[in-house]
């Protein structure tokens, strides 16, 4: 669906050349909600800008659905721009239409005519549970509403693929959470395609399928979502996911001395809920000290993690580390 080629994009200041995305190469299938997340100034919101050239790309090529979009001449571009609808983060409504005109505005746009309008936009506003809104303005609206109506304003031409730049990062965690749960239906129901910005791993925890992280403009991590929760690669991955807590808790961990092996246990499915440490200790003349550990809900799986310190002789701690990968436990001697 669509596919990123080495894309690059700098910025002129000055004399210098500022590179806000560097070499980015990534694969999104039809169907798929994938996310990307970076800390503020990443390069995440310049990348998805550059998706449907609201900000033009320095170097590489962007393909959506086969088609080189960055060698398309204006006409071309507005063609595919109808196929691409966008989300941001504050709302970006029009301040003196009411919702029902925010949502007509593309469709006028295109020359639609009053009664196609009116039917395609009452049917937006029922699915996005604003009928009742529909001549309020956005200063009478609340913050997840606002969104709502740009949701709806956004599936207006019936678009095969949605970016969201960090669409729920203004709203409050129940608010936020009734936008994902519209997202995901969205995509569900129309078969979107759904590229989404974020700097919260709880956006992606909840609704995403992969995932990509981006440090400094580059790509540093791209995987699964339940993959880069079991095993992250780097440590940005890994502070996102364990949260800042639970990661100073696992350096105070390593900081401190013991007689033991330290090892980090992370685990999926229906493995999170199995009694793996007690069957382990069962089956193995060894004594499990648990230092720390918590577990992840994922939009279609959970995610386990643990700290143990594991005592007694050398050998049965080896077998019963084979004897936890054994049970599809992910294991790393800390």
């Amino acid at each position: 669906m669509i596919t990123i080629e080495n894309l690059s994009k700098s910025f002129e200041n000055g004399d210098d050349k500022i590179w806000a995305v560097k070499n980015v190469n990534l694969h999104v299938n039809e169907g798929e909600i994938f996310g990307i997340i970076g800390l503020s100034g990443a390069g995440k919101s310049t990348l998805i800008r550059c998706l449907n050239r609201l900000e033009e790309p320095t170097e590489g090529k962007i393909t959506i659905d086969g088609v080189d979009i960055t060698n398309l001449d204006k006409s071309g571009l507005r063609r595919v721009r109808k196929d691409i609808g966008m989300i941001f983060q504050h709302f970006n409504l029009l301040s003196q239409k009411t919702v029902y005109e925010n949502i007509a505005f593309p469709l006028e746009l295109e020359g639609m005519s009053k009664s196609e309008i009116k039917s395609r936009v009452n049917t937006l506003l029922d699915y996005v549970e604003l009928v009742d809104k529909k001549d309020s303005y956005p200063s009478q609206l609340s913050g997840g509403q606002k969104q709502r109506v740009a949701i709806a304003r956004a599936l207006a031409n019936n678009p095969k693929i949605l970016l969201s730049d960090e669409g729920t990062s203004a709203l409050d965690p129940k608010t936020t959470k009734s936008i994902l749960d519209l997202l995901n239906r969205i995509r569900k129901e129309f078969n979107l395609t759904i590229v989404l910005i974020t700097h919260q791993m709880e956006v992606v925890k909840d609704i995403c399928d992969k995932v990509a992280i981006i440090e400094d403009g580059e790509i540093i991590e791209s995987n699964k979502v339940d993959e880069l929760f079991r095993n992250p690669k780097t440590k940005t991955a890994n502070a996102f996911i364990s949260g800042l807590d639970f990661n100073i808790e696992e350096e105070s961990i390593k900081s401190r001395e013991f007689k033991g092996t330290l090892i980090r246990l992370s685990y999926l499915g229906d493995s999170a809920k199995e009694p793996i440490v007690s069957k382990m200790v069962k089956n193995f003349n060894i004594h499990a000290n648990i230092l720390s550990g918590n577990i992840n809900e994922l939009m279609s799986t959970s995610v386990g993690y643990l700290i143990l310190e594991l005592l007694g002789d050398d050998n049965e701690i080896k077998n019963a580390i084979a004897y936890l990968k054994n049970q599809n436990v992910s294991v790393e001697v800390i």
